[in-house]
């Protein structure tokens, strides 16, 4: 969508902090022990309690309220019986409704004993999330999402998956601009423009490429023993610096 209105910018602020909020609930909550149908309940009633809806609930009828993903899993994870293991990598991604609005938020931590290798790589992750944020502005071409990724993916030392993709959102929780892909495409000749909602969602990898979804309908895994990270923000577009709809 294109905020239109301060009707608009009041909604989106509205629910982009409370998409946040669950996700810190559910990480501070995360602990040794538990399945991740409790982690996702907690991040369930979170939401509920500030008259929220969950998204993929509401849009793709997905079987749980955010979605948890540990280790090889890497996006869709669906909350179950899976118990939560000293040192596992793990993604919370929570996307919600609010009046008819939407944001989407995601979000890679360690449980504790914290490996150096999967910490650094949520942290980059973050990093090039920001870096990606900082500079995006009304009139700058979309693809230079996907060069800013890649570019800093190879920095790092990682592998960007290239078919998970950030998105348009707003009125819906997917929408124009579709695929704005992780790595550059010269042939996009998109722009993005003042007042534009999108999400900024880097998965840097430590070897695959892709992911596979899994026979659950849902789960998206990588093909190797490597480990994903992600993070994600919604934000809208403006003439200077983006507005972060998904920050504490």
């Amino acid at each position: 969508m294109t905020v239109g209105s301060q009707e608009d910018m009041d909604g989106l602020k509205k629910i982009g902090k409370i998409v946040a909020l669950t996700i810190q609930e559910m990480k501070s909550s995360a602990r040794v022990g538990m399945t991740t149908k409790e982690l996702d309940e907690i991040g369930g009633l979170f939401l509920a309690k500030h008259g929220a809806v969950s998204a993929p609930k509401l849009t793709y009828n997905f079987p749980g309220d955010t979605c948890i993903s540990i280790n090889r899993e890497v996006a869709h994870g669906i909350p179950g019986k899976r118990v939560i293991k000293p040192g596992d990598l793990i993604n919370i991604d929570v996307s919600a409704e609010l009046g008819g609005y939407y944001a989407d938020a995601g979000h890679s931590f360690v449980i504790a004993p914290f490996k150096p290798a999967l910490t650094r790589l949520c942290q980059y992750t973050h990093n090039t999330m920001m870096k990606v944020i900082s500079s995006l502005k009304h009139g700058v071409k979309l693809n230079e999402v996907g060069r800013i990724i890649e570019s800093e993916a190879k920095k790092g030392g990682y592998n960007v998956i290239e078919n998970l993709c950030s998105h348009g959102i707003g009125k819906a929780l997917h929408e124009a601009p579709q695929e704005i892909l992780p790595v550059y495409n010269k042939h996009d000749k998109r722009v993005l423009k003042e007042g534009m909602v999108i999400t900024i969602e880097p998965f840097l990898s430590t070897g695959a490429g892709y992911v596979v979804e899994q026979a659950d309908g849902w789960t998206l895994s990588v093909p190797d023993n490597s480990f994903v990270a992600q993070h994600e923000h919604t934000i809208i577009i403006t003439k200077n610096e983006p507005i972060i709809l998904t920050a504490v």
